[in-house]
């Protein structure tokens, strides 16, 4: 097969393209740049010498020759080229927010500052969390040309992490959700916020309770939660001074009948048995939803998931804890957002879309270091 990459030149494509690279499926890739068209891929990054031929070409010429296409393109900016692939009758795995939030425009415009200017095709489109979205993934693209909207990288750690929880009624109350990035998030175009000078050695929220992932979290916990009660959310992302990777860390308050009454000495809230106890149900409760799950690792107890562990993997870890007075669940997750969050997620999406093994091209030990 012939992957085509529009966006090739920026991180998330570059990623993409060093993923494709040992896939087993792909014979060839066709490039696209606006900055660096009629180059080689090598002059951009060195660290493919030898490895990509051909110069990078403009995405018109990417999408007349590829028999499907990966999109890496800043927000707003896709549809035409969504367009053009649904009249090629090829499939589009677009890493942008466009397609994120399927035919309600009117979220997307309200986050993002655009309207649709292809409405029918998010009639067409669906959103790629292989976790929450497998089954509708294969089925429409048996059928047809599909659109993937690739999720966000931060929703895709908090809602790996809340997901059982949610599921199976655990939850009451407001989650919030802690996380935090690295400064690859932030993509290849320089800003005052991503200097070096700004951001080494210091670790800082930002767009504190307006981060537009904001409403592809409270929309996947509403899918999740089924016929459950939909919490509501409080996001909060932070810029940490690391190349890769998104820690999240989430406090899910408790139903009445999974909570533990605490024990207590003068109003502090002490350990307990019982809280260990329920611990470890829920621990067993995470471990068995995500038994078949290629990509999602539930920890042993007595480890704590750290982004060190899946640099450079499609790995999400899950870690499960509860504070000592037994009424709020903590779950920490760890993923690379380059890959799971990225360009990862995309490559798995079409392994399900052309019905491949699903871990096919994304098998690799993460990088400890």
């Amino acid at each position: 097969m012939i992957a085509g990459i529009i966006g090739a030149t920026g991180y998330t494509g570059a990623e993409l393209v060093r993923l494709l690279y040992g896939h087993p499926k792909i014979e060839k890739m066709l490039l696209s740049s606006v900055n660096f068209e009629g180059q080689s891929i090598e002059e951009v990054y060195p660290n493919f010498l030898g490895k990509i031929p051909g110069k990078l070409l403009n995405a018109e010429e990417v999408i007349a020759a590829s028999d499907f296409i990966f999109a890496a393109l800043p927000h707003g900016t896709g549809e035409s080229f969504a367009h053009a692939c649904m009249e090629r009758k090829i499939h589009y795995i677009d890493l942008s927010a466009d397609f994120r939030f399927d035919d309600d425009e009117a979220t997307f415009s309200a986050w993002y500052g655009k309207p649709y200017k292809h409405s029918e095709l998010h009639k067409r489109s669906v959103y790629g969390l292989p976790e929450l979205n497998r089954r509708r993934i294969r089925e429409l693209a048996a059928s047809a040309a599909v659109i993937i909207g690739n999720p966000g990288c931060y929703p895709t750690g908090a809602s790996l992490g809340a997901f059982p929880a949610l599921a199976k009624g655990l939850a009451a109350g407001t989650i919030i959700v802690d996380s935090a990035s690295g400064i690859t998030g932030g993509g290849r175009e320089p800003s005052r916020s991503f200097h070096y000078p700004e951001c080494a050695d210091s670790i800082a929220p930002y767009k504190v309770g307006q981060h537009r992932h904001t409403p592809e979290i409270a929309r996947n916990f509403a899918a999740m939660a089924g016929g459950n009660p939909v919490p509501a959310l409080i996001f909060t992302p932070h810029l940490a001074p690391m190349n890769r990777g998104i820690l999240s860390t989430i406090y899910i308050p408790l139903a009445p009948e999974w909570r533990v009454t605490p024990h207590t000495a003068g109003g502090i809230r002490l350990p307990s048995k019982e809280v260990e106890a329920k611990t470890v149900q829920i621990h067993d409760l995470y471990a068995d939803f995500y038994k078949d799950e290629p990509f999602v690792r539930v920890l042993p107890a007595g480890l704590t998931a750290s982004t060190n562990r899946v640099r450079q993997s499609n790995y999400c870890d899950i870690s499960v804890h509860m504070e000592q007075g037994g009424g709020t669940l903590i779950i920490v997750t760890a993923i690379d957002n380059m890959v799971k969050g990225a360009a990862g997620q995309a490559v798995q999406n079409m392994n399900i879309i052309f019905g491949f093994d699903e871990k096919t091209g994304l098998e690799a030990i993460p990088a400890l270091f």
